[in-house]
């Protein structure tokens, strides 16, 4: 198994460097250079005298720059204090990675020594380091190319390292001297075979937000958040985007990144409409079965070749098995048109707009019952298409798998909302938004009449149309929504105030009342800090703060376990001898969604609703901190400062 929990990642996408805290590389598990899908170097380590260097500390600069210290035994002055030390600086660029070894001499004599440089690689995919099918690759014998340069060759990819002076050196090093060794790694990569390449930004946006709170844990976690939000950034042309997770994931797809640009918007709107944009250039066009494309669909995730996950899994370079993504594309276009997205460049967006809303109709509901269901039909896709995709996600009490087609209740949450928000932008630009209303309003009462079980909204209907029991995360993301009524919000909220699912540090995807919970379960039982997040903002937007407060509070805590770098998700079991929560072995980190979560909970909880067009800012704060102030927010053209003491909210202008 490839585990990610105990390494290292340094980021510029799309090029990430995944390594144990000693900054070896030594082709072991999932450790490696990474870009476009690629494992680009599987082993790079270093040698002194032959002995491996004896790590001591990593220091995280930013996203991209790591510098990993380490003592070498057997040189330098006798007695316990190191005095000659390695010190390996690292940093990852958009195209490329610099790496500086340096030893350093503080011992009384001068030294010489044998410093050595391995290198190694399989080129692999992506997909296949993550499945395990990369074990079974041999290294790719090295080429020379030129003075201090190696490269490696393979279906099209092309692999240079140079070195400076070179990859063996016996240095001298005097007394308080050093000696550095740098090295250089690119790569040249063959072309797509679709009209899609993973490629990063011309220029990688920063961020200038600043926070100020009472709880300085807050602060840590939107900083180290927008950085890694920062090093996310992959471009399609001008349009920048967010890559979902490095390694597996570092690519544009359409439920993660257009969730992650969507909480985004209020720190970087340019950032929502490249996504929008992007999506919407691969837009379904026609029926394929095996590629689950259908007209109007927004597509599920993109790259530039066949994707084998093992087991089964064989994804197309465009793959649109995806049942929620297309109606999360509409409501990121409200959503941004919102905070004040440019009109001619929402007005570009209409025939997008309407063929999104057209395949909710049409093609989304292929039963014709008037729920949004899904089916896998190539036999080599998702066979779960919400965001809970793995085989287990959608289970009754009892553990048993719910058959498909399946109807996932927050897949009509938002179909729900994204009818009523369409239709407002189609009247903003002068058509009329009728039909959408009135078929929202009649797929609420469907709703109403099919989904309730127990007490609060089923998981799914299945595909014989039984509610599926249980209680799970899904029904958060209706709040807010609109299909739910006020005395429906009250009932979900209580439910999801409950201790089975609120584990301490978030939101549980399952809950420990389920015979299958697992708090190291992917979907069943563990924590996603999106998953809690967009809660909190349904909790929020329909007035339960004190439960919105009780998830803020666990998601501030899993911050500052896991050193205000959120992963992609984690347990929690939220017993009381508890104090952190555990990490997930696989887990992506960073993440996009995890890191967009810490803007998508300070918007929330300060109550932020702008009206751009219609010229208003609605301030409702109901903070779970005495004093916050925002600074420089994008709403529309202005960038504006929020600043919330004792409940009471001041709005400026910033300049």
């Amino acid at each position: 198994m490839v585990y990610l929990h105990e390494l290292v990642t340094a980021l510029a996408a799309p090029w990430v460097v995944l390594s144990p805290r000693s900054g070896q590389l030594t082709g072991s598990g999932a450790a490696g250079v990474y870009a476009r899908d690629r494992r680009i170097l599987s082993r790079l380590s270093v040698t002194v005298d032959g002995r491996e260097p004896v790590p001591v500390h990593v220091d995280e600069q930013d996203a991209a720059t790591h510098q990993y210290v380490a003592m070498l035994e057997g040189l330098g002055d006798a007695g316990h204090d190191a005095t000659v030390m390695l010190y390996r600086t690292r940093t990852v660029e958009s195209d490329g990675l610099t790496e500086r070894i340096t030893l350093v001499n503080r011992s009384r004599a001068a030294i010489e020594c044998r410093l050595d440089v391995a290198l190694g690689t399989d080129l692999a995919g992506t997909a296949a380091v993550r499945s395990g099918a990369a074990a079974a690759l041999p290294e790719l014998a090295p080429l020379p190319d030129g003075p201090g340069r190696i490269r490696w060759e393979s279906n099209d990819t092309r692999v240079v390292v140079t070195a400076d002076p070179s990859i063996s050196a016996t240095p001298r090093v005097e007394p308080g001297e050093e000696f550095t060794l740098t090295l250089h790694v690119t790569a040249e990569f063959p072309k797509s075979t679709t009209d899609f390449s993973i490629e990063p930004p011309a220029e990688r946006t920063p961020y200038d937000v600043t926070l100020t709170c009472d709880d300085k844990r807050v602060e840590r976690w939107l900083e180290r958040s927008l950085q890694d939000v920062s090093a996310l950034q992959l471009a399609s042309g001008n349009d920048r985007y967010l890559g979902a997770g490095p390694p597996w994931y570092l690519t544009l797809f359409g439920r993660d990144s257009l969730i992650s640009s969507g909480m985004l918007i209020p720190v970087d709107p340019a950032l929502a409409a490249g996504t929008l944009r992007a999506l919407a250039a691969h837009q379904g066009t026609r029926v394929d079965a095996d590629s689950a494309e259908q007209p109007g669909k927004i597509p599920h995730e993109l790259r530039a070749e066949v994707a084998d996950h093992g087991a089964g899994l064989v994804l197309p370079p465009v793959y649109y098995g995806t049942h929620d993504a297309t109606q999360l594309w509409i409501m990121t276009l409200h959503k941004a048109w919102r905070w004040g997205m440019p009109a001619d460049e929402v007005r570009e967006l209409l025939p997008n707009l309407r063929s999104a809303l057209t395949w909710m109709k049409e093609y989304a509901d292929p039963d014709g019952d008037g729920f949004l269901e899904y089916i896998d039909e190539s036999g080599h896709g998702l066979a779960n298409q919400g965001w809970k995709d793995s085989a287990d996600a959608v289970q009754w009490p009892d553990g048993t798998l719910a058959t498909a087609p399946i109807a996932l209740c927050e897949v009509q949450g938002y179909a729900y909302a994204a009818a009523v928000r369409g239709a407002e932008l189609l009247e903003a630009y002068g058509e009329s938004g009728d039909e959408w209303r009135t078929w929202a309003a009649a797929l609420q009462e469907r709703f109403r009449a099919a989904f309730w079980v127990d007490g609060h909204p089923a998981i799914a209907l299945d595909g014989a149309k039984n509610p599926v029991a249980g209680r799970a995360s899904n029904m958060g993301h209706l709040l807010g929504t609109g299909l739910l009524d006020a005395d429906e919000e009250a009932t979900v909220a209580d439910v999801l105030a409950g201790a089975d699912l609120n584990s301490g540090f978030g939101l549980r995807t399952l809950s420990t009342a389920m015979t299958r919970f697992n708090p190291l379960g992917y979907h069943t039982g563990s924590v996603w800090p999106h998953d809690t997040a967009m809660t909190i903002q349904g909790l929020y937007a329909a007035g339960h703060a004190d439960v919105a407060a009780s998830y803020v509070d666990g998601l501030v805590r899993a911050a500052e376990a896991f050193d205000y770098r959120l992963p992609e998700l984690y347990g929690g079991r939220g017993t009381a001898e508890e104090s952190t929560p555990t990490p997930y072995p696989l887990s992506c980190r960073p993440q996009a969604w995890a890191a967009a979560s810490a803007v998508a909970v300070l918007v929330a909880a300060l109550g932020l609703e702008p009206d751009v067009p219609g010229g208003a800012l609605v301030v409702e704060p109901a903070l779970p901190w005495q004093r916050i102030e925002l600074e420089r927010l994008r709403v529309g053209p202005d960038l504006v400062s929020v600043r919330v003491v004792d409940g009471e909210a001041t709005v400026v202008r910033a300049h």
